[in-house]
């Protein structure tokens, strides 16, 4: 029924604009813009898109011929910018946001005071994170005859859009009421941040980003949202092949989707490597990812995409949540998560990691893990930094990286002359005591004098050793005194790989041990707090960490 009225709806929209008969002309119009609002209210965006779209053709016709009725034209004014607008929101609906503002920019030409139309961009706007231009929106809507029926929800997006604006510039976060309730329902909406950050050519691989000004261990650097995200449920066990594939044609499908609707994104992507040739790529300005640069005009034309090229970029550049360089906030952790973000996509790899991710929704959080300097690159561990060299090389041949960083730079040189670091590596495999091939490395880094951060290379090396080391009474019971103490081991491998979730869980382990739990100890409660910041980033208070701390790290 709904094509063979579409079909009709052709045929007459070209008819009537050769018609005179008013009375027919109007009916017709009404019938037709009825059906549009029908298809709206019942959410069938798709079909209210291309019925409002004949109301505006027929519309804008009989609005370009004279009418001697004045008010006729008021009237079909009025109606044309209501359905411009129905057609923006049933736009937005589809993430069709490009095309959706032009549409309310349309009807704002015809009434620059039209509530419904200033509210609708102000929406769009604070869903492209446009957040000073919503604002404007909101506060000229303010001003018109229906803001008093509508005064809550104006001031509500007025609150909402200088609050995002702040986040914005500051890069200030405060997660601590939704931790403290334990994540209750959708994860909350943040603000992107873009901190003193810059693209430049690397020395690691091709074009990385770098920090311009001093940054503490904790502070964030960058918050984003994802061009696309796709989830399934783990169900306690591994996703099988089958599931893998179907989830990547999901991810696939939905970045093709949202390419389509949106020309700055498209062009972004773009910029994006593909794995080959990182040394001839151009270096993008940062500025180039903020929200409010709009990018080039769009052309309404389907511009056909290079799949070859997207699914060697999104291979290359897609981030999984499961990484060990990533924590997720969610009630559920029984989920695996694939999902594309453009900035981030420029982050190099190392072994001596200098920051984290942190998983909100859809958000991207990108922190210091320790205390960064102006002009120091920022870094993720893309291969666990807590393994040993002989591993991390097996699994960067899976992730085609060459780490040329410090830390393998020496372990590569260094171990291979020393016989007794075989000997530990063999007595690993052979499952011997552990206390007694940590107290065996760490007597052999005092003859090799092994000094500062190499001494933390080795130990983030050997972690396995020393966290069951540690974890172990019966061992501690015997090897207590004669090897470091827990907080020296942590600081040593903190300084070099920043925080780590498996280090934290050791050090709130030890204190639990000692008695002081969460309400005790202040000094070592401290220490855990900082190590705390520089796994999660500084996004709640000191209570919600608390929690934080029980619901992640004591659950795992």
């Amino acid at each position: 029924m709904l094509q063979q009225f579409q079909n009709q709806t052709h045929t007459k929209t070209e008819l009537k604009m050769a018609t005179t008969t008013t009375s027919e002309e109007e009916e017709y119009m009404q019938n037709l813009r009825s059906k549009a609002t029908e298809l709206f209210i019942r959410e069938e965006w798709t079909n209210a898109i291309e019925t409002y779209s004949h109301f505006i053709t027929l519309c804008t016709h009989h609005l370009s011929v004279p009418h001697p009725n004045p008010l006729h034209h008021q009237k079909l004014h009025k109606s044309l910018c209501i359905s411009l607008c129905n057609r923006a929101e049933a736009k937005s609906k589809l993430r069709e946001f490009n095309s959706a503002l032009e549409d309310c920019d349309h009807a704002l030409q015809i009434d620059a005071t039209h509530f419904k139309s200033l509210v609708c961009k102000g929406k769009i706007l604070l869903c492209l994170n446009r957040y000073s231009m919503a604002l404007n929106c909101f506060k000229t809507a303010m001003l018109g005859n229906q803001a008093s029926g509508n005064c809550e929800m104006l001031v509500g997006f007025v609150e909402k859009c200088k609050k995002f604006e702040f986040l914005s510039r500051s890069g200030t976060m405060d997660l601590s009421d939704w931790v403290l309730n334990g994540f209750p329902g959708k994860a909350p909406e943040l603000a992107e941040f873009i901190g003193a950050v810059e693209i430049r050519k690397s020395e690691i691989s091709g074009r990385g980003v770098f920090t311009t000004k001093n940054v503490d261990a904790g502070s964030l650097i960058l918050v984003t949202k994802a061009v696309a995200m796709e989830r399934s449920i783990l169900g306690g066990k591994d996703l099988s092949e089958d599931t893998q594939l179907v989830m990547w044609k999901n991810f696939i499908d939905k970045v093709v989707d949202f390419v389509k609707k949106c020309h700055k994104t498209r062009n972004l992507i773009g910029k994006l490597s593909i794995g080959e040739n990182e040394d001839e790529l151009d270096v993008p300005d940062v500025d180039l990812f903020r929200p409010e640069n709009v990018g080039e005009v769009n052309s309404n034309e389907d511009v056909e995409i290079d799949m070859v090229k997207l699914l060697a970029i999104l291979d290359v550049n897609s981030l999984t949540e499961d990484a060990v360089s990533a924590n997720v906030l969610r009630k559920n952790n029984d989920c695996y998560g694939v999902g594309l973000w453009l900035l981030p996509s420029f982050v190099n790899h190392s072994c001596c990691p200098n920051a984290r991710r942190l998983h909100v929704g859809d958000y991207l959080i990108v922190h210091a893990s320790r205390d960064l300097k102006a002009g120091e690159e920022i870094t993720f561990a893309y291969l666990d930094p807590l393994s040993p060299l002989n591993k991390r090389k097996e699994l960067s041949v899976t992730w085609g990286i060459l780490c040329k960083c410090k830390r393998c730079k020496f372990e590569g040189e260094f171990l291979l002359s020393k016989q007794e670091v075989k000997e530990i590596e063999i007595g690993i495999e052979r499952g011997m005591d552990v206390g007694g091939l940590v107290y065996k490395l760490e007597e052999q880094m005092k003859r090799w004098k092994v000094r500062g951060k190499e001494k933390g290379y080795l130990r983030a090396s050997f972690w396995s050793l020393y966290s069951e080391a540690y974890g172990s009474e019966r061992c501690m019971k015997r090897w207590g005194r004669r090897i470091p103490a827990l907080d020296a081991v942590v600081d040593s491998i903190t300084d070099v790989v920043g925080g780590d979730h498996r280090v934290l869980k050791i050090l709130m382990e030890e204190l639990k041990r000692k008695g002081g739990g969460s309400g005790g100890g202040n000094l070592e409660m401290e220490k855990v707090f900082k190590l705390a910041r520089e796994v999660y980033g500084k996004v709640v208070k000191k209570q919600a960490m608390r929690t934080l701390l029980e619901l992640c790290i004591a659950a795992e």
